[in-house]
């Protein structure tokens, strides 16, 4: 059983790993893009904004969608949506031309990351799906070690424009494995027409359970901290300390390891601990890393070597924590796991860009701005936590 699951997730882990792809590895080109374009590092920071409003309203369409017509369909509209919206990206003259096509992007590549998830319920369910979804990690988790590097590579021997091109051939060959290669895994029974009153009755259900909101929530606080982290990077990395874009793609890939390694261990701790523990355990190692980290920085020992391996272990409890929570937050809703999917991703990506936008007023592209935010979100992450689990309010008996 394990051998088809884990193809199964591989497979699916590919394809999730498209969207992250396309924020990653257009991050050493940020500074190159707001010269090009001849516009500010802040509005160069609005064209990954925009990717994230856009990529967390259209959960909503994808997830309902992929209840009533199956799981193909909505992957395939949305991946071609993808494509057109990466060909236009590359051709912009402009930086609004610019953020309208990265929203564009983003509303396409939504559907790789609603509709998978609702795959992986499908298939499995409590320490099964939380290992397909940790051998997910592992493909995505590869993406923010490779795509900046690769990024930085493509613009060794072209620009931002050819990142773009690389990112078109990645939808075309997703696209071939959605249509020749994934099956369709919700039987035709199974499927439920698209009704506004039963997506809203719905909707109002999981709204309502405290539960599903408090790990949807630190899903969204984590993923927070990841856009705090993708918007001000490149330019702490480059200006603060000096590094080329090569060297802050491998000082980002270090980052990056810490959740990589981590989510692999998320399965076996399930099976071990439980889910709740385990995140109860992850998520306050979380907080406590970031405040102790920032705590090191408005102290003066705010050296590269320190913040990078802050975040590390930061990110390290961050990926014990992210994909058991996306597992549990969907266990007691089988029946409209591709709604309660959607919402969760919804809520998570506005949660992440409403952070960016707050985090945006304060940031000044140095470590000691940047830390506290991540700090920040890792806080709230807890909070919600708290709030929502019970072993936590507890102490973890």
């Amino acid at each position: 059983m394990r051998d088809p699951l884990f193809r199964m997730a591989l497979l699916l882990g590919l394809l999730s790993a498209v969207g992250p792809f396309a924020i990653d590895m257009y991050l050493p080109a940020l500074p190159e893009v707001a010269s090009d374009l001849k516009t500010t590092e802040a509005r160069a920071a609005l064209t990954l904004t925009s990717y994230f409003i856009a990529f967390g309203i259209a959960q909503m369409v994808y997830g309902p969608m992929a209840d009533a017509v199956g799981r193909k369909p909505p992957l395939v509209i949305g991946v071609a949506i993808f494509l057109v919206a990466t060909v236009a990206a590359s051709l912009a003259p402009s930086i609004q031309w610019l953020i309208a096509a990265r929203a564009v992007q983003g509303f396409g590549a939504a559907t790789l990351m609603a509709v998978p998830r609702a795959v992986i319920r499908d298939m499995a369910s409590g320490p099964a799906a939380a290992r397909m979804m940790a051998a997910i990690m592992i493909v995505i988790s590869v993406s923010p070690m490779l795509a900046p590097l690769t990024g930085s590579i493509v613009m060794a021997w072209g620009g931002w424009r050819e990142i773009f091109a690389v990112l078109a051939v990645a939808a075309l060959l997703s696209l071939t494995l959605i249509l020749f290669v994934l099956p369709e895994t919700l039987a035709p029974e199974h499927r439920r027409p698209v009704r506004l009153d039963a997506m809203l009755q719905g909707a109002g259900l999981l709204i309502r359970d405290r539960r599903f909101m408090g790990l949807t929530l630190i899903g969204g606080f984590g993923m927070a901290s990841f856009f705090v982290f993708l918007a001000s990077a490149s330019f702490v990395y480059t200006r603060q300390y000096g590094l080329s874009p090569t060297g802050f793609s491998l000082a980002f890939a270090v980052n990056a390891v810490g959740f990589f390694s981590a989510s692999q261990l998320a399965g076996r701790l399930a099976e071990r601990l439980g889910l709740e523990r385990v995140i109860a355990l992850a998520i306050t190692g979380f907080a406590g890393a970031t405040l102790s980290l920032t705590a090191l920085v408005w102290l003066g020992f705010d050296s590269l070597p320190v913040v990078v391996m802050g975040l590390f272990l930061g990110n390290f409890c961050l990926g014990l924590a992210m994909p058991t929570a996306m597992v549990m937050s969907l266990d007691p809703h089988p029946d409209i796991a591709g709604l309660a999917s959607s919402l969760g991703g919804t809520i998570q990506m506005l949660t992440g860009g409403v952070m960016i936008g707050l985090a945006g007023l304060f940031l000044d592209n140095s470590a000691a701005t940047m830390v506290p935010a991540i700090a920040l979100c890792a806080l709230l992450a807890w909070v919600a936590a708290a709030a929502s689990l019970p072993r936590l309010r507890l102490g973890w008996r």
